[in-house]
């Protein structure tokens, strides 16, 4: 009878982070095959099985040990610290069954019992370094040459891939990890964020937090782990950060709108964001203080994934640093000048790789549809080849330009007369073209509710919309809001629902509203919204859960039963 080989991935070695299912792998097991240090972490689940333990480098030797004991009909664990997977004792095993002719169907059953790997704990001890494409590498050239190592080194730092080590260096083979080094600072900055972990949730976790520069000054030994950034990772409060993608995304008044998930980011929202720090925060979180490491380094070689003694952080590169790279700048600069290009804002730009996108609204006015051909050139000019216009519905179309400069776009724009308005949950008037401005009577009115609540942040988008005449050509009452000039006053309409299937017009609530009344019931209205409604509440729902505002009275619409058409839909 075949017996069964499981192959167990324990996580870092501390009893709660090893899964469930690798527990009761390891107490089900009748022989248990590890490494020394790997058997002692998992003393306390075992009880009476059979133990092979053996030293570092052999590996091949415990997997076709695991082998012939379960062609004995025998139930066998083969431990790896972190994940079994990731350079630990999986693939020997599969390659020794390969060897031995083993068929899924009849042969000795396989389970693979993953855990958390070494990148991963390193990284939650660290921050959120791994928060894009990363890789993993290892160093030991035990199993495989230099070479090839060396390559693949080269090619992730080409490739601005977050990188994790693996066994950096040992007490024999110590140049690696130096030649490793080399390679990265022919593509990454200086100061690029560097974590260095040993021992991962074990008695003797070491952290460290510094620099690519500087990292060869810590200890580094066979049970570390180390994560070097990619251009966009910063340091934030002794932790590694690195953003989702490479590009920032803010628009006009982004100070004031909070960050939500389906909006845009914005500076504030990004406190890594190394140019929003004062000089003295900056200089602060580079310091960092070390305890004493008294753990010495493993000679042998072994595919650990694991890690040594704790460092406790505060964090990275020293001032100095800093300041040689500006001298490096400076440097730079007057090396180009006479030369027409600029050397240090270009190597500036290489090393920090996260692009702010600009995005924003732009319109002729509230009244006014449409755009000059000098207006539409400038856009263009603008945007260039990397920006991109989406046209809006809304009457306007939404700009997307990469820039770290939006004060110059926002003042050549608005110079030529183009109103620019942020995106996302914010209020906007939505006004007719007044029969092309000759029935400009309540444009004042517009444009006055356009400078009191225009732009303000609400729960949801709220459309405002604003017709010159009782036909409503527009749309008015199909908004959020609906106000309709008619006979010199204004009738009001809320809770219009804009989209689905039974999306309906919005309520008359009034007529013969006073001129002088209509923009500070308006601004009532909108700032009761927004201080009352639920996160992403339509002004619809809003209204009708608050059944009442300003007087006027939520009455429910009258609703028809939509069947389902006979082609599914």
């Amino acid at each position: 009878m075949a017996g069964k080989l499981l192959i167990i991935g324990f996580g870092p070695g501390s009893y709660e982070h090893i899964t469930k299912r690798a527990r009761e792998a390891i107490q089900e097991s009748e022989v248990i095959i590890g490494y020394n240090t790997y058997v002692d972490l998992i003393a306390g689940l075992l009880s009476d099985q059979q133990i092979v333990r053996t030293g570092m480098t052999e590996e091949v030797s415990r997997a076709q040990e695991a082998v012939r004991q379960a062609k004995l009909g025998k139930k066998v664990a083969v431990i790896s610290s972190g994940d079994a997977g990731v350079y630990g004792m999986a693939g020997l095993v599969y390659e020794v069954l390969m060897e031995q002719g083993w068929k899924r169907e009849g042969g000795v059953e396989v389970e693979v019992v993953p855990g958390i790997s070494s990148v991963h704990s390193t990284g939650s001890l660290l921050g959120a370094p791994i928060m894009h494409d990363s890789c993993t590498i290892s160093l030991s050239d035990h199993l495989t040459p230099w070479e090839l190592i060396a390559k693949r080194v080269e090619a992730a730092g080409m490739a601005d891939f977050v990188i994790a080590l693996y066994n950096p260096r040992s007490g024999r083979r110590t140049r690696q990890i130096v030649e490793t080094q080399k390679i990265l600072l022919k593509y990454r900055s200086p100061l690029t964020p560097v974590g260095i972990v040993k021992s991962a949730y074990r008695d003797r976790q070491h952290i460290v937090v510094t620099t690519l520069e500087d990292m060869l000054n810590h200890d580094i030994g066979m049970l570390t782990t180390i994560i070097i950034g990619n251009s966009a990772t910063k340091l934030y409060e002794g932790l590694m950060i690195t953003p989702r993608g490479y590009q920032r995304k803010y628009t006009l008044g982004a100070e004031t709108q909070p960050l939500k998930p389906h909006q845009r980011l914005k500076s504030e929202a990004e406190p890594w964001a190394l140019e929003q720090l004062e000089e003295e925060q900056f200089t602060e979180s580079f310091e960092v203080y070390d305890e004493e490491d008294e753990f010495g380094f493993i000679e042998e070689d072994e595919e650990d994934t694991g890690i040594e003694e704790p460092i406790l952080l505060k964090s990275s590169p020293s001032p100095s640093m800093r300041n040689s790279l500006e001298l490096a700048m400076e440097a730079l600069q007057l090396v180009s000048q006479g030369t027409g290009s600029n050397i240090a804002e270009e190597f500036n730009n290489h090393l920090t790789a996260t692009q702010s996108i600009f995005e924003f609204a732009v319109s002729p006015g509230i009244a006014n549809k449409k755009l000059s051909a000098v207006q539409l050139i400038a856009i263009g000019e603008i945007v260039g080849e990397r920006g991109d216009i989406e046209y809006s519905p809304h009457h306007q179309l939404i700009v997307r330009v990469q820039t770290d400069n939006p004060q110059q776009i926002t003042t050549e724009l608005s110079a030529l007369g183009l109103l620019l308005s942020p995106i996302g949950d914010v209020a906007q008037i939505k006004a007719c073209d007044f029969c092309n401005l000759e029935k400009g009577d309540s444009i004042p009115y517009a444009e006055a509710i356009h400078n009191r609540i225009g732009h303000l942040e609400v729960p949801k988008e709220l459309k405002i919309g604003f017709n010159g005449c009782g036909m409503a050509c527009y749309g008015a009452v199909q908004q959020d809001i609906g106000i309709v000039y008619r006979k010199e006053k204004f009738d009001l309409f809320l809770g219009g629902k804009t989209v689905g299937r039974n999306a309906h017009a919005a309520q008359p609530v009034a007529e013969g509203i006073d001129p002088e009344e209509l923009v500070e019931l308006v601004t009532r209205i909108v700032e009761r919204y927004q201080k009352e409604g639920h996160p992403n509440e339509r002004f619809h729902k809003f209204f009708k859960r608050v059944k009442e505002i300003e007087g006027y009275r939520h009455q429910e619409a009258v609703g028809f039963v939509i069947e389902n058409a006979l082609c599914g839909d």
